[in-house]
Order: C-alpha cells, then structure tokens, then sequence
C-alpha cells in the first residue's frame, strides 16, 4: 500500500528524489523545503528553492518555516498524519516532536559512506581529502548530526579526476532510486536498519570561503584534491598576471602530471611549466583542464590560453 510522505528537502540535489517518490505511487501530503533567499546581482530578488519550484510545479503543497521549533510549526507538521518524512539536504534541524510525529519516523538520504563525512559537506570533503569511494545511504533519524542507523547504502567509485560536481550529480540519481526502494521496503516491513560504526567517525563541516585559495606549496595530489573538491562550487582559485594586470582565475579541472607527480626539481611552487598549463607544486605537477575567469564562463584550458597569454616561467600566486 502506498505510502503517505512528508519530503525534505532544499538544493537540486533533492529534486530527483522527490519526483522518483511520486512516481512511485506515494502520496506525498506536503513538501517542507527553506524560504526564498535572496539572488539576483543586487540581492533583491526573493528565489524558491529548486525543491520549492518543483513542488509547485507538481501540484504539492509546500511550506517554508524558519524554524521547527514552535509548538505550532510541531502541530501542523504532525496533523499532516504521515507515515514517513523523507529528508533529503533539508537544511534544518529537526526536533524530538518532529522526528516522533510520522508513524514509522523520518529517514534521511545522506551523500556518504557513514560514520564518514556525517554533516553539511560529504561530497566535497570526501575529494578533497582523496577518498577513493563514496556513497548513498538512507538511515533512521535521530536526534544527533548523521549518527542513526542504516536501512540501505549504494557505493560509488570516486574516479581520479573525478569533481565534487561530478560526483553530486551521480549521487543524486543514485539516492533517488535507493529512497523507493527504501520505501518499498517499509510498505513490506522488510527494510532493516543497522547500527553505525563507532569507528572512522569524520565530520564534513561546511565549506568556508577561506579554504577555496590555492596554495601551490602542498604536493600536487593534495592540491588536484583541493581543487575537483572544490568544483564547480565555490570553485578553486589563485591568481595570475594576464596582460599587464592580476586577475583571479577559478580553477575547475586538473588531473596530475605523468612523470611529474613525484619530481622534486620542478622550481618555484605555482610556476608555469609548459604551454599547456602544467604547475607545479610542493612536490610534482598538475595540469589544469578548465579554467574560468572572473565574470566569464567555464572553458577548457586549450581555449583559455587563446586569449590569454600564459608562457612558461610565469607565476601562480
């Protein structure tokens, strides 16, 4: 029997999962997703949230509370009588009265392979740190960050040039589907839920802007990590003179350097070694794939260096 869901969920990472739920057959009673931000180049504009938009689009009535907190926000939630919230990148935490309010409680689509990366950025910390492997899994929430059992988990390879784009985009196809069958699973009461580890417990906390400079001292894996981590949001970057003048270039795709990697007599760290766009690091070489520069599109690095001339025994800062 179909069930009745309250859904979650904010950024478009959610999106595909709340539209496999209703294709499914579900009865989904309301959406909860975060308010309208502001956007636009003076931050005027109000903007619904990707899950907001497809909500509407759907037919389904949204809400956008502030806060789950009040008595009253805990009161409308639990008169919506449903028999599970699925939360996907919600953005808020939910309180004890809103974890007990759906009959058979509320699970959670987390992008990582717990106790691992528990928190805001599981994707982007798993590259950054070099992880060969990341995940979907669906667990039982509790009140603690990421700490609840797991029903279902889906693996997924992190392949060497692999960004956090990349892998998000692969992530959300994966957790939609891994989210039916969960629910398929409770409709049969055939989906079981396991315990975390208590070992190789990570925290993925949210990315801060002064992580996102480049500093071309560490080796060139660290730094190939640092920068597909960071891809394409909020973007990798250093600085470099083109015609006269110091611009900030955003740095979107690398891969390491064949026979370079490991070289310790490349000269200066973030020095340009070659008309290709090869840098060197602390230790070894990246090549860098995709560029942008500021105000302008992503481009491959062959059509950045048509308009900007970068020789070698020029400088990254």
């Amino acid at each position: 029997m179909p069930l009745r869901v309250i859904f979650m969920g904010t950024p478009e990472f959610s999106v595909p999962t709340l539209r496999a739920i209703a294709e499914a057959g579900h009865e989904i009673s309301a959406v909860y997703t975060q308010p309208p931000r502001a956007a636009g180049r003076r931050g005027l504009e109000l903007t619904p949230s990707p899950v907001q938009r497809e909500a509407e689009r759907m037919g389904i009535e949204v809400r956008t509370p502030t806060s789950l907190k009040a008595e009253a926000e805990q009161a409308a939630f639990s008169a919506l009588r449903a028999d599970i919230a699925v939360v996907v990148a919600y953005g808020l935490l939910l309180p004890k009265a809103i974890l007990d309010a759906p009959r058979l409680g509320c699970i959670n689509g987390h992008a990582s392979l717990l106790p691992r990366w528990r928190g805001a950025a599981p994707i982007q910390r798993a590259i950054m740190a070099g992880d060969l492997e990341s995940g979907m899994m669906v667990m039982r929430m509790e009140e603690g960050l990421d700490t609840g059992p797991v029903g279902l988990l889906e693996k997924c390879a992190i392949d060497p040039d692999m960004t956090a784009g990349d892998l998000h985009d692969r992530l959300m196809r994966v957790g939609a589907a891994l989210m039916v069958e969960a629910l398929t699973r409770l409709e049969k009461n055939t989906l079981t839920f396991t315990a975390q580890a208590a070992e190789g417990v990570t925290y993925a906390r949210k990315i801060d802007k002064s992580e996102t400079r480049v500093d071309w001292t560490r080796p060139a894996a660290e730094v190939h990590n640092h920068l597909r981590g960071l891809s394409p949001f909020p973007g990798a970057w250093s600085e470099i003179d083109i015609g006269g003048r110091v611009e900030r270039l955003k740095l979107l795709r690398s891969t390491l350097s064949e026979g370079l990697s490991r070289s310790e007599d490349l000269g200066e760290s973030g020095g340009i070694l070659d008309d290709r766009l090869t840098v060197a690091c602390g230790t070894g070489a990246i090549r860098l794939v995709e560029v942008q520069r500021a105000g302008g599109k992503p481009a491959a690095a062959s059509e950045f260096l048509r308009g900007a001339k970068i020789v070698k025994g020029m400088k990254f800062s």
